[in-house]
C-alpha cells in the first residue's frame, strides 16, 4: 500500500462516550483502526482544535442552543456544544488509539470564525489545510478515510478528496455517525455520486 494513505479523522475523547459531543459507539471504532493503521505504510491523522469561544460553539451565539442552526458568512452553520478545545481533555485522541505511526497531524477548526469539517479545506470551501497539497507531493493517490463522524468530518473530506482528484474510499465499519436530521443518509448519497466507494474492512485487514 505505499502509495496509499490512511487519513483517520477526529478519533478524540469529546466524540466519544463521556465527551462533550458524544457520536454514538465511537469508541467501538479503536481496534478495527488500530488494525488499519497496522496495515498501511503511511498514516495521517486529524484533530479538531478549537480555541474557547468558537465560533460554531452555540455557547457563543446568545440564545442559540446545540444542534440549532445559523449563517455565517461562507452559509448555514450547525451550532454544537463546546468541544475540541485546544489542550483540554476532551481534545486528546481515544485512549487506544495507536496514532504515533502517523507521519502528519492535520489539525482543524483553529481559526474562531470559521469551522472546519474536511480535512482539506475550512468550511468555506476554499482555505486549504494544505493536506492536498502533502499528499500529491509524496505521490499519495489513493486515499482510504475512517473516523468519526461518518456524515460531518469524514464524509466532508472524503468529498473534498474526491473534488481534488484523489481516489477514495471509506471504510464504513470504522466510522460511526451523529445522524443529524437525516444527515447520514444525505452524506452516502453524496459521498457515492462523487465518486467515493462505501467499502468495509474485511478485504483491507484481510
Amino acid at each position: 500500500m505505499s502509495a496509499s494513505a490512511l487519513i483517520v479523522v477526529d478519533v478524540q475523547n469529546d466524540f466519544c462516550p463521556g465527551g462533550a459531543l458524544v457520536v454514538p459507539k465511537g469508541d467501538e471504532i479503536v481496534p478495527l483502526v488500530n488494525r488499519l493503521i497496522e496495515a498501511f505504510e503511511h498514516v495521517v491523522m486529524t484533530q479538531d482544535w478549537h480555541p474557547a469561544g468558537h465560533s460554531s460553539f452555540a455557547s457563543s451565539h446568545k440564545g442559540k442552543a446545540p444542534f440549532s442552526t445559523t449563517f455565517m458568512s461562507y452559509g448555514d452553520q450547525t451550532l454544537w456544544p463546546d468541544h475540541c478545545v485546544q489542550g483540554t481533555p476532551g481534545a486528546e485522541f481515544q485512549p487506544g488509539l495507536v496514532w504515533t505511526k502517523a507521519e502528519l497531524i492535520i489539525r482543524k477548526g483553529f481559526r474562531p470564525a470559521i469551522d472546519s469539517y474536511s480535512a482539506f479545506y475550512e468550511n468555506d470551501r476554499t482555505t486549504p489545510t494544505g493536506l492536498g497539497g502533502y499528499l500529491k507531493e509524496r505521490g499519495l493517490q489513493q486515499l482510504v478515510i475512517v473516523g468519526l463522524a461518518t456524515d460531518f468530518c469524514v464524509a466532508y473530506s472524503a468529498l473534498d478528496a474526491a473534488r481534488l482528484g484523489f481516489e477514495v474510499a471509506v471504510v464504513l465499519d470504522a466510522c460511526r455517525a451523529i445522524d443529524l436530521n437525516g444527515s447520514l443518509k444525505w452524506a452516502q448519497e453524496e459521498m457515492r455520486a462523487a465518486g467515493v466507494k462505501l467499502a468495509d474492512s474485511t478485504r483491507l485487514v484481510a
